[in-house]
């Protein structure tokens, strides 16, 4: 298949290798990041687009991505798919759906899960929105990109449960550290915690899979002095567009809200910048009360 990859940045990069590796024809286009190995470069995105039959995209946010679909669509073939990897606002997604599917083409919102290492390792999840023709076109790439892809239904359904995901992934998380910290102040061992918690009523992703406690359950990027394996920046962008998203469908989500207010402390105001959104832990360690 002729494919199109716009974005090789930590994500998209080895994304794009995976699916050259897999025997692909993979032309590539990225303002910064070098060409992963097998990749042609394009000189433009609308290069890179002309006379593919799916044109992938991972980029940093909406605004970017409505941008690059202005350039990309009219360069495109009829009967293309443009398959968005990003994770960005649903509105956004919508948008460029509805653009696509007015000039003849298929259009997918397929954010991920897994990070670098999944990315790198073709063991992503895919939450697609979109027509189940795109869908059906584009999954032989999942399948080399990722371990999963869940057709969750129609334009901006990918994003929706991205989102939704991950604000359950940043609440479950504020409250993990939260639990250890109080542990701590108790003078419960962190390990004895860890295997009460772990197979008890509180057992969660983010405790017995990404534990923030270093030494403490399966190795993660606690133990690595909190080198991001999922930045605090991103976890923040990602709460920010589920208060984006809650604010457009009128839903109350206290919980979501308060976890990105925390989010934003840490990573705009404290140390947050740069590291993992486990190193919540250290944060509050250090803090009581007032």
């Amino acid at each position: 298949m002729k494919i199109a990859f716009i974005g090789l940045g930590n994500m998209g990069g080895p994304m794009a290798a995976n699916l050259a590796k897999a025997g692909h024809e993979v032309t590539g286009f990225d303002l910064a990041a070098p060409m992963p190995e097998g990749v042609a470069k394009a000189d433009t995105a609308a290069a890179a687009a002309n006379g593919a039959e799916v044109v992938v995209t991972m980029l940093p946010n909406g605004q970017i991505l409505r941008a690059v679909a202005d350039d990309v669509i009219p360069a495109m073939s009829a009967g293309a798919v443009l398959c968005d990897c990003s994770t960005v606002d649903v509105d956004s997604a919508r948008a460029v759906a509805e653009q696509a599917a007015n000039a003849g083409m298929g259009a997918l919102d397929a954010p991920v899960s897994g990070g670098v290492g999944g990315a790198a390792g073709g063991t992503l999840t895919f939450m697609v929105g979109g027509g189940a023709d795109a869908f059906e076109t584009v999954k032989p790439l999942f399948d080399i990109m990722g371990q999963k892809a869940v057709h969750c239904g129609d334009a901006g359904a990918g994003q929706a449960a991205k989102i939704c995901n991950n604000m359950i992934l940043g609440v479950t998380m504020v409250a993990t550290c939260e639990a250890f910290a109080l542990a701590d102040k108790l003078g419960l061992d962190r390990g004895k915690m860890f295997d009460v918690v772990s197979t008890s009523s509180g057992y969660s992703w983010t405790m017995n899979a990404y534990c923030p406690a270093p030494g403490v359950g399966p190795q993660s990027p606690a133990d690595n002095g909190y080198t991001p394996g999922f930045a605090a920046e991103l976890m923040l962008k990602d709460l920010r567009l589920s208060q984006q998203a809650a604010e457009s469908a009128d839903a109350d989500t206290p919980m979501g809200e308060l976890a990105r207010a925390l989010y934003e402390q840490f990573v705009e105001n404290e140390d947050g910048l740069g590291k993992d959104f486990s190193a919540m832990l250290p944060r509050f360690e250090g803090r009581g009360r007032g």
